[in-house]
C-alpha cells in the first residue's frame, strides 16, 4: 500500500496551489483518494526539472490507478489476486446474504453477495451491501485480513 508520504516526496513541494489545494501534502492525500489526478499538478507535469519525480510517481501509483475500484474506496489489485476465495467466504455479509453458497464455503449463489471469484480473480459485484459503505459504516476488514496476497485494500 502506498503511503501519503511516499507520494508527497515525489511532488514539487512548492505549495503553489495551482491544483486548487493549499499544500502539496493535501494534494498527495487527494491523489491517493483518487479525487485528484497527477495532471492536476501542473508544475510536476510541465516543468522539466520534475521529470524524474513525475516518472517515479506514475510508476508508484500505477497499481493503484489501474486497480479495479469503484467510487467506494475499495481497491482490488487484480494483478496480486490469484483467486483463492478466502475473502469471499470470510465476508460476514456474504455469509449472511448467501446461506446456501458462501455460508457453507462454496461460491456465491445469491445475487446479494459482495465478492466472488470470476475468471481467477476476485470481483466486487455488489459493494452497496458492504458494511463499510452502509448507513452505519462498520470498519469491517474480514476480506483484507484473510487475503494472503494483500490484493484488497480500502482507501
Amino acid at each position: 500500500m502506498v503511503s501519503v508520504m511516499e507520494v508527497y516526496q515525489l511532488l514539487p513541494k512548492t505549495n503553489c496551489k495551482k491544483c486548487g489545494l493549499p499544500t502539496c501534502m493535501a494534494f498527495a492525500v487527494e491523489l491517493l483518494g483518487k479525487r485528484k489526478a497527477i495532471e492536476d499538478c501542473t508544475p510536476l507535469v510541465e516543468e522539466p526539472k520534475y521529470e524524474k519525480k513525475l516518472t517515479d510517481l506514475r510508476e508508484l501509483l500505477e497499481p493503484l490507478l489501474s486497480a479495479d475500484s469503484s467510487e467506494t474506496g475499495m481497491v482490488i489489485h487484480t494483478e496480486k489476486c490469484y483467486g483463492c476465495g478466502n475473502c469471499v467466504v470470510a465476508c460476514p455479509v456474504n455469509v449472511a446474504n448467501d446461506p446456501k453458497g458462501t455460508a457453507i464455503g462454496r461460491g456465491p449463489v445469491s445475487g446479494r453477495a459482495i465478492l466472488m471469484v470470476e475468471d481467477g480473480v476476485v470481483k466486487c459485484i455488489n459493494v452497496d451491501e458492504c458494511r463499510r459503505f452502509g448507513d452505519e459504516k462498520v470498519l469491517c476488514n474480514a476480506c483484507i485480513v484473510t487475503c494472503p496476497s494483500k490484493a484488497i485494500e480500502f482507501i
